[in-house]
Parts: structure tokens; C-alpha cells; sequence
């Protein structure tokens, strides 16, 4: 992964470390020795416009990776042997009502972990709190500030609650709203209620996000852009534009939003089967960059004899596009399911999300008032990846895209299955177990199939 440190910590130690540092931070939080909450005792959203919240969370995911079957292995190969990897981040986030209609948000964050095989390996990586640029010393940075303004259309409105970057209050039922400034695509688009959050729902990419949807970010998963959302009733309807990195899956963004960009359009439906709510979202989107083709890497190779790296043909703008399909369905007060397609082109490498050209995915989550457990939670899923055939050629023939390379490549697609068991301690903090299988990883049918365990602490205020 480029830009991840090469100094190494201990993630037995990390372990020790980061624990102390999320058992510190509830010492200082008021009430934390109180019961949690017990069944039917959320707080209903109100009625009355929050003017200002803070808010933070700190978040360690601790991964165990089994040793695999690995015949071979190539620069950008995830490794045979057993391995382990932990992330951490923080987030104290801010929000401000500074006049009717309008909010100011802004986040500052600290990450820091050890990737397994530098990140490299996969199409769906294990764990979404990974940030490309992440390494074994605490980084800071501003991940969020942004304004929105919104104007109502209608009379009639709903309740919204308190979250992070969402003031409580009364909103229009028939609104449009405007976002601009720093944040991240996926605070506007393909939000999914039962499977969005690494930090609280699914780990792997390709289950809490379109697998094949591109979009703009950095190496941290944020960019700075617009947004105008149309909302109606059931309906909404939104687009943005956002930048893309200079170089792929690099820090630095390119602002030049007129001549290199990530465009989407989403619409989205919420309706009700047998009174369970439910959403369905189709998206577009095509991103605008110099971004290297496989054919024309290829057809260097065939005139040169010698395949060129992706840096060396990456000589020209080229769009990319792809779609995908959303689903949310509640199948009763406690169970709900999610369902996710989508595709892309693939003719052209990977700008600024991973290395997955087609992915079909599904899951449900189940909350643990079923069993008298409220606030706990279970979740069950699975995603089914694919690449372009450009891009196994390019594979196949030797060559590295930014997260594959095996040195060869027996194509297959690479299967997914995750299951984790959210246990809530106290409403601020849950503990979570989590296994993932991947069979084919790498979409390389010589290599694994893997196992991954993994723990994860989430502390939330």
C-alpha cells in the first residue's frame, strides 16, 4: 500500500495499547457506570431543532489472519502464511445550526494500523476501517467540514434524530438541499440501513458499499465537492460532483472539477411490502481522469515484448462508468435484509475505491431484542466479485494493478462470506466478533481459500 509507514508494531501489543486508550476515554465519560437501556427504551426523535452537538467515537478492529494454501506469490500477493493486522481511528465530530435551514459539520480524526499483506491481495478487503494511507503512528487530519443548506418545498415533515453529522429536528417531507465542502461520497450516496457502517455493521468492502462503484476519495475515503439532493415524499433524487486523487488511490486530490471529476446521480424509492419499510436506489456514475487502460497496456506488450507497469500507460483522460442497484427490506420489527449489484466498465484501472469490476452481494441483520439482548445485534452476509476481462488479461500476462498481482492468475470469481455478533456492554460501547471466508482471493483459484477473525471495539458518544 503506498503511503503506509514501514515501521511495524506488534498488533499483540497495539491490542494492549489501544484497549487502554478506549478504557481511559470511558473513565471520562459521565454516567458509564449507569445500566444500559433495556428493550422499547430508544429516545423518540424530537420535535425541537437541535442548535449545536458534539459528538465521538473511537473505534480498533484487530484481525487474525489463518495461514492459506499459496503455491506462488507476486509483489502485490495477500500472504500464505498466518499474519495478523489492526486499525484504529477516533473521530470528535462537530455540528452547528447557524441560521433556519442551514448546518456546518466538521470532523477531526486520528487513524493509525498494520494492513494484512500491505493491503494488497483482495477485491474485498477484511476490514473497512483500513485507510489506504494508514501506518503504525497516529495521524491526524481533518476528515469532514462542510456546509449544507436546505429549503422546504412542503408543509408536511418528519423527525429526524442526533447522530454524527445530523442535527435532530423537524425536516420538509418535500425539500431540496445543497452540500458542499469536505466529506465523504458515501455521507450522501448508497446508504444502506443494515449495511453501511464498518464500524458497526460489516467489515469487508464489498458488503458495506457498492463493490464496483468508484468513488472519488482519497486515500482515506474522503474528497471535497457537491451535492444537490431533491427529495419528495417517497421519492429523492441526487447528484453530485466530487475529486478524484491526482495519481490513483493517492492522498493528494485534484480540484480541477471541470476537467477531471466523480460524477453520480442516485435515485432512490422508499415504500412499504406487508407494512415493513423498505428503499430501493439505482446510481450512476462515471469518473474523469488520466487512468491507464488494460487493452493498451496489452497492446504495448504484444508490440514491445514487455508489459508495461499501469504508471507507464497511464498517458491519456479516459471515463469510467458503472451502475448499481440498492435494497433495503424490513422482513418484520427486527430482521432486516440488504441487496446490492453493480458493475463497471473495467477497461480502465481502479482510481479510488478497489480492485472489483462486478460484485453481487446480500445480507441480513438481525437486532438482539429477539432473544431479550436489546442493542445487540447479528449479521449474516455474503458477496459474490468479479473482474473485467481486461483486467484478468492484464493479471494473467504477469502484471500488478494497485491491490493485485499474483504473478499469474487462474480466474475465479472471489466469494465472501462474513457473519460478526455485535454485544452491547453499555450504550457507548459494544464489543464485536466477527469471521470472514474468502474463497478464490484474489480472484485466483491457486490461492487460499482464507480465514479471517477478527475483534472489534466501538466506542460511541
Amino acid at each position: 500500500m503506498r503511503g503506509v509507514s514501514n515501521r511495524r508494531m506488534s498488533p499483540a501489543l497495539s491490542f494492549a495499547t489501544l484497549s487502554t486508550r478506549l478504557l481511559f476515554a470511558l473513565m471520562l465519560i459521565p454516567g458509564l457506570s449507569q445500566a444500559a437501556p433495556s428493550a422499547g427504551t430508544a429516545e423518540p426523535a424530537t420535535s425541537a431543532d437541535e442548535a449545536w452537538q458534539l459528538h465521538g467515537q473511537a473505534t480498533y478492529v484487530w484481525q487474525h489472519k489463518a495461514a492459506m494454501s499459496a503455491p506462488y506469490s507476486g509483489d502485490n500477493s495477500l500472504g500464505g502464511p498466518r499474519a495478523l493486522s489492526y486499525s484504529f481511528t477516533a473521530t470528535a465530530a462537530a455540528g452547528w445550526r447557524p441560521w433556519a435551514g442551514g448546518e456546518l459539520y466538521g470532523n477531526l480524526e486520528g487513524a493509525q494500523g498494520v494492513p494484512l499483506s500491505n493491503l494488497t491481495g483482495l477485491g474485498g478487503f477484511t476490514n473497512g476501517e483500513m485507510a489506504r494511507s494508514s501506518g503504525a503512528q497516529l495521524k491526524l487530519y481533518r476528515a469532514r467540514l462542510y456546509g449544507r443548506q436546505t429549503w422546504d418545498l412542503g408543509d408536511e415533515r418528519e423527525a429526524v434524530d442526533s447522530d454524527f453529522n445530523q442535527l435532530a429536528g423537524l425536516v420538509a417531507k418535500r425539500r431540496l438541499a445543497l452540500t458542499v465542502g469536505n466529506l465523504s461520497v458515501a455521507d450522501v450516496f448508497d446508504r444502506n440501513a443494515y449495511s453501511h457502517d464498518p464500524r458497526t455493521q460489516f467489515l469487508n468492502w464489498s458488503l458495506m458499499a457498492l463493490g464496483a462503484y468508484d468513488y472519488a476519495a482519497d486515500a482515506r475515503g474522503y474528497t471535497q465537492g457537491f451535492a444537490v439532493e431533491w427529495y419528495h415524499d417517497d421519492w429523492a433524487l441526487r447528484a453530485g460532483r466530487f475529486a478524484l486523487p491526482e495519481q490513483p488511490n493517492q492522498q493528494r486530490l485534484d480540484d480541477r472539477l471541470l476537467r477531471h471529476f466523480g460524477d453520480q446521480i442516485e435515485l432512490e424509492h422508499h415504500h412499504r411490502i406487508a407494512e415493513q419499510a423498505g428503499a430501493v436506489r439505482v446510481l450512476l456514475f462515471r469518473d474523469r481522469a488520466r487512468l491507464a487502460r488494460f487493452d493498451d497496456a496489452l497492446a504495448q506488450q504484444s508490440a514491445t515484448g514487455v508489459l508495461p507497469t499501469l504508471d507507464q500507460a497511464r498517458h491519456q483522460v479516459h471515463s469510467k462508468r458503472g451502475v448499481g442497484l440498492g435494497l433495503e427490506q424490513a422482513l418484520g420489527e427486527r430482521v432486516g435484509l440488504f441487496a446490492r449489484w453493480s458493475a463497471a466498465d473495467g477497461a480502465t484501472e481502479t482510481d479510488a475505491f478497489t480492485e472489483i469490476d462486478r460484485s453481487l452481494s446480500a445480507g441480513l441483520l438481525v437486532d438482539g431484542a429477539l432473544w431479550q439482548r436489546a442493542g445487540d445485534s447479528l449479521g449474516l452476509g455474503g458477496a459474490c466479485n468479479r473482474l473485467s476481462a481486461g483486467r484478468r488479461d492484464y493479471l494473467a500476462a504477469g502484471g500488478n494493478t494497485f491491490f493485485l498481482g499474483d504473478g499469474g492468475l487462474r480466474y475465479q470469481p472471489e466469494q465472501v462470506v462474513e457473519a460478526f455478533y455485535n454485544l452491547q456492554l453499555h450504550r457507548l460501547l459494544t464489543v464485536s466478533l466477527n469471521a470472514q471466508r474468502i474463497a478464490n482471493p484474489g480472484y485466483n483459484a491457486d490461492r487460499g481459500p482464507v480465514t479471517v477473525l477478527s475483534t472489534r471495539l466501538h466506542l460511541a458518544f
